[in-house]
């Protein structure tokens, strides 16, 4: 990672090129609310609309392709049922042109969709809003952008409105986000479960600041994984706990895999003839919602009852569901549903606390209570609780219970849509991407970067940055340049940089500070620093600090410089050298202002760059760098031999004077 004039750089580079240590993983959503949120007097009577009919039926029986219409999962996993009709198909077939990054096919393909716009196709009206808001062999215009992402969402298209709240947001238009995003979230977290917790499959990061994150990426290549291999075979050998593991990882697409709800009966219930008990719980769940198998309740509650006697805690928040729904059992019967999930929440299942909170929250079967229920709201989201999310989404949104807050609404119902149907994008990119295909990687991100994903934006953003022309970038007249490349990923950068990421917020500093893709400005690599500093980057702290020393884009003032670097160390313990370093070029400054070891500390970085070239055109041609290794540690070799030699001298000189006699001619005692 690159600092202000590379000082930091030039100092070390006879030792090794240290960076401080980057957070990039997604933050943790944490919900801390006051007494002042909550509404004095809540009211009292049930809310009997069906908005908040949490128990509904919903859209579990739908797939994902009903869910999400349009969307490119054809091409990705393709269907082995009928053909698509006429007009689909040529829509997927000028898709499928996009994706292959010749120019010839992309212009072709860009009519295609074009035309299929104009007949009011929404699926194309949504590609074509992409195609205007990326700038595809076209000028970039958000305004034409807009207008087709309204007129596909208008037709029912759910990536068009991901894409239309997103946008509404940035421009803090909460009003219009959180409606769109009410709906996206209702849409996904009908999906659900409804007793154990999904696991939440967030988006793979590609990189782990500037180095490409090979651990995510090795985990997640599905059946050529080595790992999932051997787990395989162990399986495959009887082994009750690998069957569990493999249908968990297909039925809910785990490690790279895809879903394959038929792959993962056959392994559950291969587990449970094997004694196997957590698999009689997500059999329970595959009964429940027809996964794979015709549905069938009475089955989903024998299985359910099964697993709870074996202590898992969880099933109970299926049980209790049957008896409010009345499915499986001879009836509703509210007073069971509530003691099963009060048995899940005292065992720390956090869906006994959301589905008390709904009960509450609805007077299902108990005397409404809102305040209560939020509390219950809030300890399951505070674990991550998505259902959670959702409900307190809607309590913020309608003002039932806290006081109406409209962006803390759009904030929450953002978490849950973002889990839909459509988040597929993501592994199908990464799937790409692991097969070398970074063109067709980067434009299924720059999909989802379009849609408001933060580590889309940051993946894309990274794929131009780190390929270059292999990225298959499109511009508005054929392959991008380096201009609309760098341009670009910095829009995608600021995006992500918007969102929380830290990363992001530096890179977009250094490229002012540099003039990488832009105009050097300093005052406004200073505010991305700022912006970075305010999400505790250790790496923006010095940065401001080194900024502050020389007056660059902020007032010259050493006390601040020092400040920041301080907090630099605080932050982050392995900035304890540069920051040393830095306090000693302040300590320099201060006490000889205006000599001649300011001015040799000031021209270090004019001579970085010459420095560097050297080191990239001499040291790194094939060989060199052996050589100079050889080299570096022959020196320590003759330099440890040499201070070893130097301390056996001194040893034993202490040793004669030490028995050298004294003036009375007695030996001197050992100290």
């Amino acid at each position: 990672m690159a600092l202000p004039n590379s000082l930091f750089l030039s100092l070390l580079v006879s030792l090794s090129l240290l960076t401080l240590s980057l957070s990039v993983a997604a933050r943790h959503f944490v919900l801390v609310l006051s007494q002042e949120d909550y509404k004095d007097d809540p009211p009292a009577e049930p809310d009997s609309s069906a908005e908040w009919d949490e128990f509904a039926d919903g859209d579990g029986h739908k797939s994902d392709e009903d869910l999400d219409p349009g969307s490119w999962r054809p091409l990705f996993e393709p269907p082995a049922a009928e053909p698509l009709p006429e007009s689909d198909s040529s829509y997927y077939s000028a898709v499928h042109k996009l994706m292959s990054g010749d120019p010839a096919l992309f212009e072709d393909a860009a009519a295609a969709i074009s035309a299929a716009a104009a007949t009011g196709h929404p699926s194309a009206q949504s590609v074509l809003g992409f195609l205007w808001g990326m700038g595809l062999l076209r000028e970039r215009s958000k305004g034409k952008a807009f207008l087709y992402h309204h007129f596909a969402a208008e037709g029912g298209n759910m990536q068009s409105k991901m894409a239309l709240a997103y946008s509404y947001t940035r421009q803090d238009m909460f009003d219009k986000a959180v409606d769109l995003y009410a709906e996206l979230a209702e849409v996904a977290v009908n999906s659900f479960l409804i007793s154990k917790d999904s696991p939440v499959i967030e988006p793979v990061r590609l990189h782990n600041g500037a180095e490409e994150n090979k651990d995510a990426l090795r985990r997640s290549k599905g059946e050529e994984d080595e790992d999932f291999q051997i787990l395989e075979y162990q399986a495959q050998k009887g082994n009750a706990a690998a069957m569990y593991k493999v249908g968990l990882f297909y039925y809910f697409g785990l490690r790279g895999l895809r879903r394959d709800h038929s792959k993962a009966l056959s392994w559950f219930l291969k587990a449970v003839e094997k004694g196997e008990p957590r698999s009689m719980e997500l059999l329970g769940e595959i009964y429940a919602r027809g996964a794979g198998v015709e549905r069938n309740y009475t089955k989903a509650f024998e299985w359910l009852t099964l697993a709870s006697r074996h202590h898992l805690y969880s099933a109970y928040n299926g049980m209790g569901y049957l008896y409010v729904k009345g499915y499986g059992v001879d009836k509703k019967n509210y007073t069971k549903a509530k003691e099963y999930f009060e048995k899940a929440a005292e065992n720390e299942e956090v869906g006994g606390h959301y589905n008390l909170g709904v009960m509450y929250l609805k007077g299902i079967g108990v005397k409404r209570d809102v305040k209560l229920a939020c509390k219950f709201f809030v300890v399951a989201a505070n674990h991550g609780q998505p259902k959670a999310f959702y409900q307190l989404a809607k309590i913020f949104h309608l003002g039932v219970g806290f006081k109406k807050n409209i962006p803390m609404a759009t904030a929450l119902y953002k978490l849950v849509a973002e889990r839909g149907p459509w988040s597929s994008l993501s592994r199908w990119a990464l799937e790409s991407y692991l097969k070398g295909d970074v063109g067709k990687a980067f434009m299924l991100y720059s999909r989802m970067a379009e849609m408001g994903y933060e580590v889309a934006q940051s993946n894309a953003a990274w794929i131009l940055d780190k390929y270059g022309e292999r990225s298959m970038c499109m511009g508005e007249s054929g392959f991008c340049t380096d201009a609309e490349r760098h341009q670009r990923a910095h829009s995608l950068w600021w995006q992500a940089s918007e969102q929380g990421n830290e990363h992001a917020a530096l890179l977009i500093g250094d490229a002012y500070y540099y003039g990488r893709g832009t105009a050097r400005d300093y005052e406004r690599a200073a505010e991305a620093y700022m912006h970075a500093k305010s999400q505790s980057n250790a790496q923006a702290m010095f940065n401001l600090g080194y900024m502050h020393e020389h007056g660059q884009g902020l007032p010259f003032d050493l006390h601040l410089a020092k400040r920041y670097y301080d907090e630099a160390l605080e932050h982050d313990p392995a900035a304890k050298l540069p920051v040393t370093l830095a306090l000693s070029s302040l300590w320099v400054r201060k006490n000889y202002a205006d000599s001649l070891m300011v001015h040799v500390i000031d021209s270090l970085p004019d001579l970085y760059p010459k420095l560097e070239a050297w080191v990239e055109n001499v040291l790194l041609e094939e060989g060199n760098a052996t050589i100079l290794t050889l080299f570096v540690c022959l020196l320590t070799v003759l330099y440890l031999r040499e201070r070893q030699r130097r301390q056996a001298v001194v040893a034993a000189g202490e040793v004669a004077q030490q028995n050298r006699p004294n003036e009375l001619g007695v030996p001197v005692a050992p100290i």
